[in-house]
């Protein structure tokens, strides 16, 4: 009995044993199932690897039998590959159904072609991924490639008022040797010196592995305006000159410095302009209109994202975006006139600027020295890069968008403020003098002139340019009403135009306005008074447009909708100021009577401004200034033309200025 009781004891503890397994088998199960990964999640997890281009991540994610299918070095070269090929960005994603252990999904990015959305289905088993390659694009096959196609958007032209190609399409020459057919190397250094290159590029270019006997290797391109150099290179033994398509910019150095120029793009414009369609063989602009209005003129260039098979034959159109021609921008400038002021100051270190007075269009923009856009297209020389910049007159130094002393063409503005705040009478005599202080705690400074109107008022101090009178003026004014009037004439402010202008200034950084010696200074031109040329153009256009002062543009659709300060001066002001500038040219005794016409009435200004470093200083140079404008608004050809020179001292100060824009005008208005 005991021995039955004993197997009847332990069969019942087996029983336990065995139940209490099974529960816990069941348990287990049951945790598991609870705490798996949802497929959702799953999928959230992979595609957010995606896109953080965190392939290793999206490999960890895959079945055991996928990563058997698909080795780790091939998984993650062909997913950095397809999608860094198709430049895919800005990806996102949408769940849209867990079912039967799919998840479907609509995967969105951006790419080379345009916007891609694609729907996938990815199989989700034991919190693991199983792929294929279709789950990179719709119907990719594992032995299929992906192939990117793209096409160059022609680029917009840029053109004049009239319709002149300021820069556009064009032929240029391809500079090359054939090896086989050169004299050896003694022609090296006369093909280098004719070509502006050095030996070494020769020997560089010939030295690399593709080239053959009767190999072309280009050395260097020329524009079309460098024929008599292609004329003599191509005499030249085993020298060849193919004829090439290129930017191209017809008026060289007279517009430069407005168009600017383009170039290759270098990996930083890449990295910068990711995403933006840009690839090794494209061009950017990188100064001058070119720059600015880049994005119009490049236009769109065409991609296709074809899927191939392993023969190279196009299985499927993934995306396909045709390219759009850039468009073109066209400027208000004459290009007559350009090139004729640019001729008149070729040789000297000069800005010009020339508005329709009644319009804001900027009729001409020049800045001289100057440098042909030209040549950064086919590609400078490190000689002919130092050469520009190691120049003294600064070539590529824009003067237009600068700021310079204005000397007395300031005092057209202090007269407009003198009167606007009642600081000044215009036929009160304010006494002639040849030197004045405003006090003794000037010292030894004095405020001189070289001409004294007598009697001192407006009008004679305008025609004669009296310095004294505008340094009582300004100091009458008062620095801080100076100052506001400064500030409501745009000072301290960028001009809104098509091209970067550095603002006008009165006053060091923040600095006020204090200062009474500086405030006299200012009042004729000296003390910090800088300004910009196209910005004080636009101020004297307030003296023909009864107070307002109109904001200059530069493209022509790009008109103002309003003008720029709406009343700068009373028309009281504006309009007494301008008689004024009318006798400057017509008086006899005016400083700008040499550019006086008795067909065309003409107001102006002109300005000397010295550039020393103490009162005392007898080296120091000077700033030429002339602003001529037509003064009759019914005038079939209005403009209004400022010129700065540099260094006109011992040329005849102002009067140099005056007499070469009175040549222009000549031409201009004949």
């Amino acid at each position: 009995m005991q021995i039955k009781e004993m197997l009847s004891k332990h069969k019942k503890e087996l029983g336990i044993v065995a139940g209490v397994l099974a529960v816990l088998v069941v348990v287990g199960a049951a945790v598991w199932y609870l705490t798996r990964p949802s497929l959702a999640s799953v999928t959230e997890a992979y595609l957010n690897c995606l896109i953080n281009q965190d392939y290793e991540g999206m490999y960890a994610l895959l079945t055991p039998e996928s990563q058997s299918a698909y080795d780790h070095d091939t998984y993650i070269n062909r997913q950095s590959n397809i999608y860094g090929g198709i430049e895919a960005t800005n990806m996102s994603y949408t769940i849209n159904e867990v079912k039967n252990g799919v998840v479907s999904y609509d995967l969105s990015m951006d790419t080379i072609a345009g916007n891609l959305t694609q729907s996938f289905a990815m199989r989700v088993e034991d919190g693991k991924v199983v792929y294929d390659d279709s789950l990179i694009l719709n119907d990719l096959g594992k032995d299929d490639r992906v192939r990117v196609n793209t096409s160059e958007a022609a680029r917009g032209e840029i053109l004049d008022r009239n319709g002149n190609v300021l820069a556009g399409a064009g032929e240029a020459y391809s500079v090359g040797l054939v090896p086989g057919r050169l004299n050896g190397e003694s022609d090296y250094a006369r093909i280098a010196s004719v070509l502006g290159i050095e030996v070494s590029d020769i020997e560089t270019a010939l030295d690399a592995s593709w080239v053959q006997e009767d190999s072309f290797v280009p050395v260097k391109e020329l524009s079309a305006d460098q024929q008599p150099i292609v004329d003599t290179v191509s005499a030249i033994q085993g020298v060849q000159v193919n004829t090439i398509s290129v930017r191209t910019y017809p008026y060289g150095e007279a517009t430069s410095h407005v168009t600017g120029y383009i170039q290759a793009v270098n990996q930083e414009d890449l990295e910068n302009h990711a995403g933006e369609g840009y690839t090794e063989n494209s061009v950017i602009g990188r100064t001058g209109i070119e720059a600015a209005y880049e994005t119009q003129l490049r236009g769109q260039n065409g991609a296709e994202i074809l899927i191939v098979d392993a023969d190279g034959n196009t299985k499927t159109t993934v995306l396909q975006r045709e390219a759009v021609d850039g468009a073109d921008v066209k400027l208000t400038l004459d290009v007559n006139l350009q090139q004729r002021i640019y001729e008149e100051y070729q040789n000297d270190e000069s800005c010009s600027v020339a508005l329709n007075p009644l319009t804001g269009e900027v009729l001409a923009l020049v800045s001289t020295p100057s440098y042909s856009s030209n040549d950064f297209v086919m590609g400078l020389s490190q000689s002919q890069w130092d050469a520009l910049n190691s120049d003294p007159a600064l070539p590529m130094y824009n003067r237009f968008a600068a700021t310079f002393a204005p000397g007395s063409t300031m005092k057209a503005i202090t007269a407009a403020v003198g009167l606007d705040t009642g600081a000044i009478d215009p036929q009160t005599d304010y006494e002639a003098q040849m030197r004045w202080q405003l006090d003794s705690s000037w010292g030894s400074y004095y405020v001189t002139t070289l001409h004294a109107a007598d009697p001192n008022n407006l009008r004679n101090a305008l025609v004669y340019s009296d310095n004294v009178y505008f340094a009582k003026a300004a100091s009458r004014i008062g620095g801080e009403a100076l100052a506001n009037a400064y500030d409501a004439l745009k000072f301290k402010v960028q001009l809104p135009f098509a091209l970067a202008l550095n603002a006008s200034t009165y006053a060091s950084g923040d600095a006020k306005l204090t200062d009474a010696i500086q405030i006299a200074d200012s009042g004729y031109g000296q003390g910090q008074i800088l300004m910009n040329p196209v910005h004080l153009t636009a101020l004297y256009t307030g003296f023909l447009n009864e107070g307002k002062v109109l904001q200059p543009y530069l493209v022509m659709d790009e008109v103002p909708e309003s003008a720029w300060i709406e009343q700068a001066y009373t028309a009281e002001t504006a309009n007494t100021i301008l008689q004024d500038l009318v006798e400057v040219i017509s008086d006899t005794g005016g400083t700008g009577h040499s550019a006086y016409r008795s067909d065309i009435s003409l107001a102006g200004k002109t300005g000397t401004a010295e550039i020393k470093a103490s009162q005392n200083d007898t080296t120091g140079t000077e700033l030429g200034w002339f602003i001529a404008m037509t003064a009759d608004p019914s005038t079939s050809q209005p403009i209004i033309l400022t010129t700065m020179v540099e260094d006109v001292k011992n040329r005849g100060g102002s009067g140099y200025v005056v007499n070469h824009n009175d040549a222009i005008l000549d031409d201009y208005f004949e």
